[in-house]
């Protein structure tokens, strides 16, 4: 959760059978990144669906720039916004009726647009010019922290909930008149965290990355409630990039509907629900975890509330993509894992104390059961008193 100062204070606009995983070809002494959020673990589920996922695009296909002139986002495939807003009707984390969807290449994409559409003056239009200024812009800068940030004119806050790295849920911390808000919601999917209600935001922002696994189709959507603020998110991917891959979006929107088909037959005999499946993937590797660091007298591990899953029908725990392991001694455990050939995000990336390291959850079978050996031989060696 952050907070930037808006520099435009003038402006006037505001589970199957799990398959053969990847190999990957750890030797025992084969470094182990758990610092990136990669989330192949996802796909075994994936190549059991086989051709049900499959798109063909000849070559006279999806050619030009534009889509649907009619809409705001002029780029956005209307399979792909029908695909969207049946998903979050299925799965009930988000409201979607009278709200604009923009589309970019993943989240992070769309955060920048947010900014842009929040913080920058009506009258730009886009151009070789305004390509050149946006890449340094004084429109808005980083302030911290939003626990933290105490000054007084206008601001826009990012609410990341799920939280990252924490899996915390969040809500708006500084809740000034002048500010304005972004919801990052890349993790709030069922197989993450219970879904209590359908989110109701001015700017919600998801990621087919998290929502699938399939990272590498670089899709992200947001859901606008004001047509001005769409508007000039969309803007913003023309200055920027000049719209989105279709390629991309064909794809997100056939996957995203074999997701939806798989929701709607949940609890069935021949149930195919994807976000049951990764929901018991990652909730087996938690609880492999959590059986590790139990044994340890240095190391904890956030604990989370059971709630109820208004998409399961039953309370839930939370198994966040990430784990935020703290230690009770005064070392930088990120260098301290990564001496034992592990790889982790230290706290001091996320304005912590070092003795935090965030760990990827999204890693290969092997490269996860290799580091739980290498952790557990850390915490018997400090249980030893011997620091390795």
């Amino acid at each position: 959760m952050g907070v930037l100062e808006n520099g435009a204070a003038n402006s006037q606009n505001s589970s199957p059978t799990t398959t053969k995983p990847t190999k990957t070809s750890l030797s025992p002494d084969s470094m182990i990144n758990l610092d990136q959020g990669d989330p192949t673990l996802f796909e075994p589920y994936w190549r059991e669906m086989g051709d049900k996922c499959t798109v063909v695009i000849e070559g006279c296909d999806l050619m030009s720039y534009f889509s649907d002139m009619s809409s705001i986002c002029w780029f956005l495939q209307p399979q792909l916004g029908d695909a969207i807003k049946r998903l979050h009707r299925v799965v009930g984390n988000a409201v979607t009726e009278d709200r604009h969807i923009v589309v970019g290449t993943g989240s992070t994409q769309l955060l920048m647009a947010a900014l842009y559409a929040l913080s920058s003056p009506a009258d730009r239009h886009p151009g070789y010019k305004e390509q050149a200024e946006f890449l340094r812009s004084g429109l808005y800068k980083w302030e911290g922290d939003a626990r933290a940030f105490e000054k007084d004119g206008p601001y826009i806050e990012v609410v990341t909930s799920p939280n990252n790295p924490d899996g915390a849920i969040r809500e708006a911390v500084v809740s000034r008149g002048e500010g304005k808000l972004v919801y990052d919601l890349a993790y709030y999917w069922p197989q993450y965290t219970p879904i209590t209600q359908p989110l109701d935001r001015d700017i919600m922002l998801f990621t087919f990355s998290k929502c699938t696994g399939h990272a590498g189709s670089r899709i992200g959507w947001a859901l606008v409630k004001d047509k001005e603020v769409a508007r000039k998110m969309t803007e913003y991917m023309q200055i920027s990039s000049i719209g989105v891959s279709k390629e991309s979006q064909i794809r997100a929107a056939k996957i995203l509907g074999v997701l939806s088909e798989g929701c709607q037959h949940f609890r069935t005999v021949d149930s195919q629900n994807f976000f049951e499946y990764s929901h018991s993937v990652l909730k087996e590797r938690w609880e492999r975890l959590r059986n590790v660091v139990k044994n340890s007298k240095t190391f904890t591990l956030p604990k989370y509330p059971r709630d109820y899953c208004n998409f399961t029908g039953k309370y839930m725990d939370s198994n966040p993509a990430f784990a935020w392991l703290h230690s009770k001694e005064d070392i930088d455990w990120e260098s301290r894992l990564r001496e034992h050939r592990i790889i982790a995000r230290s706290g001091e990336r996320f304005g912590a104390s070092p003795k935090y390291a965030r760990i990827s959850m999204f890693s290969p079978p092997e490269a996860f059961n290799l580091f739980l050996e290498r952790f557990s031989a850390i915490i018997d060696n400090i249980n030893g008193n011997v620091v390795a």
